[in-house]
């Protein structure tokens, strides 16, 4: 399986499966809405034509600025629906609406995955994600950007392990949605400073004012994953990030 850095609008077709692997979180809002909506409805469309099995790649921003930690599938979620993130929040719930209503309504197969924050080498170096934008800036010897007081956590998963987290719930046979994501929790700061280790003890770090409407805490709870999935991540974040950093770097010295 292709890991399209988890940015793209992805659909891979393969033995009667479709997999709707796409994340949009930048760009001109109708894009929000095309994507996550639009996107999902003809995918959709196309399972229920050709009779196969649909998986949807949702996110953990269907929390929003979670009041329950760790967040479990059952949580309905803490969602602005007028923010600044609000497109995104609320096309991939929409998303995973439509792709209910297929199911029930239309007999379509559907499997749902909301994935937590994933990284890996062949990440876009500059597309705003805090893992990718930290290793770029150290590795170019600029200060890490860090967003409020840098206490807001968040979970990181290698790219290896989600792989096999979405064969997994394909090749299974349970809808989900399931909870894909890494349990081990960082702050911001801490982030920096495995990436500081990782790469460049003199880093140094810049903080500027927060993002509205941004977490202050995302932890995933894999409790079904590993009970129906026999899933869970192997690789820590001190494994993961230097494979991440070394195709970094190849990339930033061939700029």
């Amino acid at each position: 399986m292709l890991f399209c850095n988890l940015l793209c609008y992805f659909h891979y077709l393969q033995y009667n499966h479709v997999l709707h692997l796409y994340i949009i979180k930048s760009g001109f809002l109708n894009n929000y809405y095309k994507t996550n909506v639009m996107g999902t409805l003809n995918m959709l469309g196309l399972a229920k034509r050709i009779g196969a099995r649909f998986l949807l790649t949702s996110t953990s921003e269907v929390y929003g600025d979670p009041l329950e930690h760790p967040q479990k599938e059952t949580y309905w979620g803490h969602v602005n629906p007028i923010g600044v993130r609000s497109c995104y929040d609320e096309g991939k719930r929409t998303a995973e609406t439509l792709t209910m209503d297929y199911h029930r309504g239309g007999g379509v197969e559907v499997r749902i995955a909301r994935i937590f924050n994933t990284y890996g080498p062949r990440m876009c170096l500059d597309d705003g994600r805090v893992v990718s934008n930290f290793v770029a800036q150290a590795l170019r010897r600029q200060p890490m950007t860090v967003y409020g007081d840098g206490k807001q956590t968040r979970s990181f998963q290698y790219v290896s392990d989600l792989v096999a987290g979405l064969m997994a719930l394909m090749e299974g046979d349970h809808i989900g949605p399931f909870n894909l994501g890494n349990p081990g929790e960082f702050t911001m700061l801490e982030l920096a400073q495995v990436v500081k280790e990782t790469i460049d003890p003199m880093a140094t770090i810049e903080f500027k004012p927060n993002t509205a409407d941004d977490p202050h805490m995302r932890k995933p709870d894999i409790t079904k994953a590993k009970h129906l999935l026999r899933w869970e991540p192997k690789v820590s974040l001190r494994e993961g990030l230097p494979l991440m950093v070394k195709d970094f770097r190849q990339r930033i010295l061939d700029e």
